[in-house]
C-alpha cells in the first residue's frame, strides 16, 4: 500500500470508494469544494487538503470521480487545476468519471506534456457496489499506468479490464450504459403494457425475475417499480447525459435514438433527480 492517493470528488460514488481505499490501508488525501463532505473520510483517517495543489503535492496517484466533462476539465485543466501545479513528473491521473472519450484523449495529451500518465477508468455499478468494492472498472490509457493503478482498482472493484488507448474506457462505459437504458426502458414498457390488461406491477416483476430474462438490475429495481419510489441510486440526469454522449459518439440505431430522446424528455420534464428507472413515469405520462 505504498502508493499515496489524492482523491477528488466525494459524491454518492466517490465517498464510499475513497473510504474503501482508506480501510484497505492506503494513505489517502481528499479534496472537495464542499469541506463538510470530507469530514467522514477524515474521521476514517484521510488527510484533508485545502486545495488541489496541496493534494497533488501529497499524491503519487490523483483519482477523480465527478459528474461530467466540465467538472473533469476544471479539475485538471482549470486555472487552479492539476496541470497548473508543480512537481507533476511521474504522477498518474485516474479519472473514474463518465465523460466523452474526446475529453479523456485531450487531458491525456496535456498530462503527457507534464510528464504524467493519464487513465480513463469509469465504472459499472452504482452506490451499493461502490460501497462493497464490487465495481467493474473499464480502463483506457497506457499499460504502464494501468499496472501502477491496479492495486487501487483491486480494492474498488471485482474486475478491472485494460481495454486499450485513452478513451477506450469511456467508450465501453457509454456502451454498457446504453444497455442499461435499454433495460430500464424495457422494464417500463413491459410493466405499462401488462398494467393495461390488469396485471399488477408486482406480479409482472415476479414473472421477470424468476424467468430467464431476470437479472441483478431487475431484482434491484423491483421495489422502485412496485412502490413507485425512485430515490436515486443512479440519477436519471446522469444516464440522460451518458446517452447524449453516446449519440455524439455515433449512436445511430432507431431504438437507441428513441430511448435517448425519451431520457432527454424525461430530464426536461423534471425527472432528472429521480432514479434512472423513473423513465416509467415519463412513459406513463406520455401514454395518458
Amino acid at each position: 500500500m505504498s502508493l499515496r492517493i489524492g482523491w477528488i470528488g466525494l459524491g454518492n460514488m466517490g465517498a464510499p470508494m475513497a473510504a474503501n481505499l482508506i480501510k484497505a490501508g492506503f494513505e489517502v488525501a481528499v479534496y472537495n469544494r464542499t469541506e463538510a463532505k470530507m469530514a467522514a473520510l477524515v474521521d476514517l483517517g484521510a488527510k484533508p487538503t485545502a486545495s488541489i495543489a496541496e493534494l497533488v503535492a501529497f499524491a503519487d496517484v490523483i483519482v477523480t470521480m465527478v459528474s461530467d466533462d466540465a467538472a473533469v476539465k476544471e479539475i485538471y485543466d482549470g486555472p487552479n487545476g492539476v496541470f497548473s501545479c508543480k512537481g507533476l513528473s511521474g504522477k498518474v491521473c485516474v479519472d473514474m468519471s463518465t465523460v466523452s472519450p474526446e475529453t479523456s484523449k485531450d487531458l491525456a495529451y496535456k498530462a503527457e506534456v507534464e510528464l504524467m500518465l493519464y487513465l480513463d477508468a469509469p465504472v459499472s455499478g452504482s452506490v451499493k457496489p461502490a460501497q462493497d468494492g464490487q465495481l467493474v472498472i473499464m480502463v483506457g490509457g497506457s499499460r504502464l499506468a494501468y499496472n501502477t493503478a491496479k492495486p487501487i482498482f483491486d480494492v474498488l472493484g471485482k474486475l478491472s479490464l485494460f481495454l486499450g488507448d485513452n478513451g477506450a474506457g469511456n467508450s465501453a462505459k457509454l456502451a454498457i450504459n446504453l444497455m442499461l437504458a435499454f433495460y430500464f426502458e424495457g422494464m417500463a414498457e413491459m410493466t405499462l403494457f401488462a398494467n393495461k390488461s390488469g396485471i399488477s406491477t408486482s406480479d409482472m416483476m415476479a414473472i421477470l425475475n424468476e424467468g430467464a430474462m431476470g437479472c441483478g438490475i431487475s431484482k434491484i429495481k423491483t421495489s422502485n417499480l412496485v412502490n413507485d419510489d425512485f430515490a436515486p441510486a443512479f440519477a436519471l440526469k446522469h444516464l440522460a447525459k451518458d446517452l447524449r454522449l453516446a449519440k455524439e459518439q455515433g449512436l445511430s440505431t432507431n431504438v437507441g435514438l428513441t430511448i435517448e430522446e425519451n431520457y432527454q424528455h424525461a430530464l426536461d420534464g423534471g425527472l432528472g433527480d429521480l432514479d434512472s428507472a423513473a423513465i416509467i413515469k415519463y412513459l406513463k405520462g406520455k401514454a395518458e
